[in-house]
């Protein structure tokens, strides 16, 4: 599957988001665009949206930004994966962009959860 990855700017998605994709077995089965990587930029979120088969959306910071991205994601009928950290509060509107909320605790929670979900829905993208 190829998917976009979403995120807010403001926490330190290269470690805590883009490393752990990266080093996971998920890149043997997926291929991800990271938006905010050197060789990505610059880059327009819209028109690079309607090429990928999923949103994955790291949405435990609130970015305007990202809620653009999500909208547009969301306009195109494209299935999107939110997942946020245990204990933070995250935007009641993404409870009517998606049905797949994953909350996780810690970098491998997250990978873990993500590779069962994505097992579940290549089945039925």
């Amino acid at each position: 599957m190829k998917i976009y990855v979403s995120h807010s700017s403001a926490f330190d998605y290269v470690n805590e988001l883009y490393t752990p994709l990266e080093q996971s077995d998920l890149t043997n089965n997926h291929s991800f665009f990271l938006p905010h990587k050197k060789e990505n930029l610059p880059m327009k979120p819209n028109s690079n949206i309607s090429n990928y088969d999923l949103i994955l959306a790291e949405v435990s910071y609130p970015s305007t930004g990202q809620g653009i991205e999500i909208g547009y994601a969301n306009c195109l009928d494209k299935p999107i994966v939110c997942v946020y950290k245990q204990g933070y509060k995250i935007s009641s509107a993404l409870k009517v962009t998606t049905n797949y909320l994953i909350e996780y605790s810690n970098a491998a929670d997250m990978i873990n959860k993500i590779e069962a979900l994505l097992n579940q829905l290549k089945k039925i993208i």
